[in-house]
């Protein structure tokens, strides 16, 4: 994969436009931006994939606590057009997509279901990132995953989690 400058070299930023260009990579999550940019010591940051490992770092640093709430700040999937509006812009441009604003009715029950099922095992949202997968993909990956443990499945949010910011990363070339 090759390693893209971004636009403007990020260490070049103030912390304002710092946090206002990097602080929804990771869904609700400023802090992980924040973090990165008061490091003095975080290194060159100034690629995408340079970006991208400082920022997974200060996730992988972090107590659970601050973990789990990065998990619990990511939306539900396939939901109404209310809750959509409460969703950061990049997650509805990321669940339209996907097509997930085209569900059947059943298909939209069966999101539902699988929503609160999983929800209600694992005490946070089912996470994934869906650039390039189809509902179906999703669907099956969702009654996959539901058979998970719950350290398991944490792990699994936290990579898909990163997988995301990824592509936002990389949005921003």
């Amino acid at each position: 994969m090759e390693d893209k400058s971004l636009a403007e070299k990020p260490s070049g930023l103030s912390r304002e436009t710092f946090l206002k260009v990097y602080g929804g990579v990771y869904e609700h999550s400023p802090w992980i931006a924040e973090t990165i940019y008061d490091d003095k010591d975080v290194g060159d940051i100034d690629t995408v994939l340079k970006l991208f490992a400082a920022m997974r770092m200060a996730v992988d640093m972090a107590d659970h606590g601050l973990k789990l709430s990065l998990v619990r700040a990511h939306p539900e999937l396939a939901v109404s057009a209310a809750e959509m509006g409460k969703m950061a812009a990049a997650s509805v441009s990321e669940q339209q997509g996907a097509g997930l604003h085209e569900c059947t009715h059943e298909e939209f029950e069966e999101f539902k279901r699988l929503n609160a099922a999983y929800r209600d095992k694992f005490g946070f949202p089912f996470v994934v990132a869906v650039k390039g997968l189809f509902k179906t993909d999703i669907l099956e990956a969702f009654r996959s995953r539901l058979n998970n443990d719950p350290d398991t499945e944490f792990e699994n949010a936290l990579a898909q989690i990163h997988k995301i910011a990824l592509f936002r990363l990389q949005a921003l070339t």
